[in-house]
Order: structure tokens, then sequence, then C-alpha cells
């Protein structure tokens, strides 16, 4: 069986530091790594629209800003499919047949989607009862765990890298594709889940300490950010309240800069910009008995964030300047998208008996059928 990969990400914006860490480096790695035959990388723009549908242009002017941070991390065309979501109508096709495999009880069991509904305030101030009945929820977005499972399965995706947020929402798609292999027999693939394998990737939090960075929260350190914005971002970060002298001993724990160079520091960083230093262990040893200053440690942070940002910044602006041939990639892209997606809709069809025009035998068993009747 073919080793492929499926990912994405919604356009909302200008991807972070978040995105980086949880998905965006390891999708460089995997697609360097040779070790996977077709790897798709989708602009999830339908699902933005689920809870963007009054502001389309929001989610239009998104897209741009999702390619050139997929192209400045180093992802590359000519060994991933970079494609938008909404030109490939068939995930639409198949979203629409899983639907009657999922019941409105189980959608509403899913964290990743309760947690989601919660976090935009769609059931605030409703009546009590079905949540599917509340006020103020879209459809396509309760449903969004449906149309995730048809962006897997249309491109016969075997492992989807995503952040522990998301694991919901895989289990949900294994158990669509057991329902319908079980009802119309094998015809999809049962994707497995790929984590960050750096525990402080599974979900890296805003400056704030705050455990989910967004946007609209405000504490976001954003890709295509400049050197100075990093720094002016870093030096306001959460660290251990408690630690209010040098002098005071110091918690890792929940610390985010700390949290930070976990995620992004390497041994070679210590010799460079902290030689008195041999490691970030070490550099925690001393926090923690006291004798080490919050502004250091934020400097080590700014120079290791801006090392790791600057070589991003410069393919963004490669590609700032070539905005013509950035669409082209994504129109290409969501091409072969769609002949593969279409391939898979058509087994889909066949399995459920509803491939109509393409059944010769159907076709020609209920002529032989009817021309008897005729004779009789």
């Amino acid at each position: 069986m073919a080793k492929i990969i499926l990912t994405g990400d919604r356009p909302t914006g200008r991807l972070h530091l978040g995105h980086f860490v949880g998905s965006l480096r390891r999708r460089v790695e995997l697609q360097n790594s040779g070790e996977f035959d077709k790897i798709f990388i989708m602009i999830a723009d339908a699902q933005a629209l689920t809870d963007n549908a009054d502001n389309p242009e929001k989610v239009r002017q998104n897209i741009i800003e999702v390619a050139l941070d997929y192209l400045s991390v180093g992802l590359d065309p000519a060994q991933s499919t970079l494609f938008i979501q909404s030109q490939v109508p068939e995930l639409c096709e198949l979203a629409f047949y899983y639907m009657n495999l999922v019941t409105v009880q189980r959608l509403q069991r899913n964290p990743t989607v309760k947690a989601e509904i919660a976090l935009r305030g769609f059931a605030e101030g409703t009546a009590e009862g079905d949540t599917a009945q509340r006020q103020g929820i879209p459809v396509g977005f309760f449903t969004y765990p449906i149309s995730q499972a048809s962006d897997i399965t249309a491109f016969k995706a075997t492992t989807v890298p995503v952040g522990e947020d998301q694991e919901p929402m895989i289990e949900q798609t294994r158990e669509i594709v057991h329902k319908f292999n079980a009802v119309y027999g094998e015809t999809l693939v049962e994707p497995e889940i790929l984590l960050p394998d750096n525990a402080a990737c599974l979900r890296l939090p805003g400056t704030d300490g705050k455990a989910k960075m967004s946007k609209s929260l405000n504490n976001c350190i954003y890709l295509s950010d400049t050197a100075d914005e990093v720094k002016k971002k870093v030096m306001g970060m959460y660290t251990d309240p408690d630690h209010l002298r040098v002098e005071d001993p110091g918690k890792i724990e929940g610390n985010t800069v700390f949290t930070y160079l976990d995620a992004f520091s390497r041994p070679e960083h210590f010799a460079k910009y902290l030689p008195e230093y041999s490691s970030l262990e070490e550099l925690k040893a001393h926090y923690r008995r006291g004798g080490l200053g919050d502004v250091k440690v934020k400097k080590l942070l700014i120079a290791v964030l801006n090392e790791t940002l600057d070589p991003i910044r410069e393919r963004r602006r490669y590609y700032e300047g070539r905005i013509g041939e950035v669409y082209e990639i994504l129109r290409k892209g969501s091409e072969k998208a769609r002949a593969t997606a279409a391939a898979t809709l058509a087994e889909v069809r066949a399995a459920m008996k509803i491939d109509y025009f393409d059944d010769k035998e159907l076709i020609a068993g209920q002529a032989e059928h009817f021309a008897n009747t005729v004779k009789n």
C-alpha cells in the first residue's frame, strides 16, 4: 500500500509558531524524508467558511497568506501537492454520503467540536436542548469532523500529522471508515495519526501563558514577524510570576519562555549564544536554584527564534515578489488533488451502487429482464 500524507490548515490568517512546531516543521521533515509516496497539503477554505460565511473576503485574502507561509517554511510543490479545498468539489459529495454514517449524538460527544463551539460562543445565551438545535451553531461547523473525514479518505491518506487537539477528529474518521467498509465493502483506507515527537510541540502556549496560541487572543508570534517584533513579544512573555528578583528560585513548569526553549533550542545554540551553559538542562537548573534573571533567558530565546525565522522570512520575501507564481502553484496542485479525489469518489459510488451510468452489468441485466417481460 502506498504511504500517503494528508494535512492542512484553515486560512484564518498568517501562520504562527504554534503551527510551525505543531505541524509545519514536521511536514517539511516528512516531505524530505523520502518515506512517503504522496503528500497532499490543503488550505481548508471551505471549512473556514463554516464560521465565516458572512465574511468570504476574509477567507479569500487569507489564502495567499497561508500559501506564502507554506512555501516559506520549505514545503516544495515538486514534492508536496499544495491545493485549495473548495477547488476539489468531490470532497463535498463524499462528506454528504458520510453524513448518513454518523449520528448527531456522536458529533455532540466529539471533544474538539465541543471545545471549538465553546471557544466561538456559538451556544451562549441559547435555549437548553439538543446541541445541534441550538441557535447560532452553523450545521457546516457542527459537521466539521465529517468534512475532515472526507478530506482524509479522498486521498487515501495513511498518515495524518496533526497536533494532539485533533486526535478526536482522526478517531472519528477511523469510525467512518470502519462503518463505510462494513456496509459497502473494503473501499476506504484507515488513517493513522502522527503526533509531534517533542512534548513541548504538542501544543505551544501563547506568549501570555494561555494554553492556546490564537490570533483572536493576540498572543501569537507569527512566522512573518520581523526580528524587532519577535524581540518585543518575547520580552513581554509570561514567565514565573513569583520570580521577582534575580536571586529568587524560579519555576520551569508553566514558564512560557522555557516551554519555547524546549521546542526550539538545540545544543549548538548554547555554544553560540550562551557559552557559559552547556545545555538547556543546565540553564534550567540555574534558574530553579536562583541567580538567573528572566531577561537573560529571554535574550537567548530571541536569538534562537530569530535564527529559526531568518531563512523563513527570506523565502517569504522571494515569493511575495512572485504572487502570480504562487497562485499557479495552487492551481496546478488543486487540479492534481481533484483528479485523485475523483478517482476515490468513483470507487465510493461503485461501492454504494450509485454508479448507474458506469455499471454496464446493471444496464445489460435490466435490459434482459425487461426484454423477457415484453416477450411474456
